[in-house]
């Protein structure tokens, strides 16, 4: 065992972080196990994907197929990307199926009950959403949203369509966000086709209603999510703009604040004299104690403009070198990257 190994295993936070990645993948489980497979949701994603196949081949599990997916990507992520692909993106993405596959069989009385995904025999009927699909699909986003959030927090991936964007960043240029985009676009249609429309599968189709749900569910998820990797709270982008900035404002941003800025040279278009301006990221609620020291020690006016943490784009990404984004989503977001990235030293 080497020292790094030994270090892991007798570091808390290390183990702190692990069970977050299980708890997260437990989440995921139960969000697609009671609040989604069984209403025919199609959120995207590979267990998305798992489970439209499951309407053609009901023999098969959601889990299973979802083995049968991030097995083969997991392999051709390592073959292409090496040492880039964390360990614990491997991990999350082999925990999460087989847990799925354990829930059915703990949910569900019989083996036949699991094949038809019946909610009126989930649990023995006491979680049966059937006539409020909305409550469903606001549910199920929810605790997809959080446990992949907290997945990712700690510097892992469910893998799926992570994967696929990587791949078609490396070889088709595609940016990542839009590869997993389109990923999931694809398998969204895929379950309109074939659940909504009843396209491969014996009986007529559930209707184009139950893709709306699904939009629901994946908008919900989105938007949690984003709400466990980054805060719920918005920052503002403020400019801070004097002739002269004081030693005083300085020291109260990086001391009493404990934050970064950028100074700018500017120019006034109408007075065309020379200015100062303050590139500085704060909480909302630092906004309004940042404004009443400025007037105290400049008299200068701010104006803010409301931004999203992780959707600042590459002009705001290169002024601002102090920006305080959660350290995980930036080393995830940064590892994915610079893996899908081909190697531009051997072109």
């Amino acid at each position: 065992m080497t020292q790094s190994a030994k270090n892991s295993l007798t570091d808390s936070s290390w183990w702190s972080s692990m069970g977050q990645i299980v708890l997260g993948c437990l989440m995921v489980a139960i969000a697609f196990v009671v609040f989604i497979n069984p209403y025919d949701l199609v959120p995207g994603g590979i267990y998305g994907l798992a489970l439209v196949l499951h309407n053609i081949f009901p023999s098969v599990q959601v889990g299973t197929f979802g083995y049968m997916f991030d097995v083969p990507l997991i392999l051709t992520a390592l073959l292409l990307f090496g040492g880039t692909f964390g360990g614990r993106t491997i991990f999350a993405s082999f925990i999460t199926p087989g847990i799925m596959n354990i829930l059915d069989y703990l949910v569900y009385p019989s083996r036949e009950a699991i094949e038809a995904l019946d909610p009126q025999l989930l649990l023995g009927g006491q979680i049966d959403l059937s006539q409020h699909l909305m409550l469903a699909a606001i549910i199920g986003g929810c605790f997809s949203g959080v446990g992949v959030g907290l997945v990712i927090r700690n510097n892992a991936a469910t893998g799926g369509t992570d994967i696929t964007g990587m791949l078609l960043h490396k070889f088709a240029k595609m940016k990542f966000a839009n590869g997993v985009l389109l990923s999931d676009a694809i398998i969204v249609l895929s379950g309109l086709l074939v659940i909504g429309f009843g396209i491969g599968i014996d009986g007529p189709g559930q209707g184009v209603m139950l893709s709306l749900y699904s939009g629901v569910c994946i908008f919900v998820n989105a938007k949690i999510l984003g709400y466990t990797i980054d805060g719920a709270s918005r920052d503002k982008l403020l400019y801070i703009i004097c002739e002269n900035h004081s030693e005083d404002m300085r020291n109260y941003i990086l001391k009493d604040l404990d934050r970064g800025g950028t100074y700018l040279k500017a120019k006034g278009m109408y007075t065309d004299n020379d200015k100062e301006m303050i590139f500085l990221v704060v909480s909302r609620k630092e906004v309004r104690k940042v404004q009443q020291k400025i007037k105290e020690a400049t008299g200068a006016d701010v104006t803010a403009e409301q931004i999203y943490s992780g959707e600042i784009d590459e002009l705001v990404k290169n002024a601002v070198e102090d920006l305080i984004i959660d350290e995980s989503v930036r080393e995830f977001c940064k590892s994915a990257e610079s893996a899908a990235e081909p190697e531009a030293s051997e072109a």
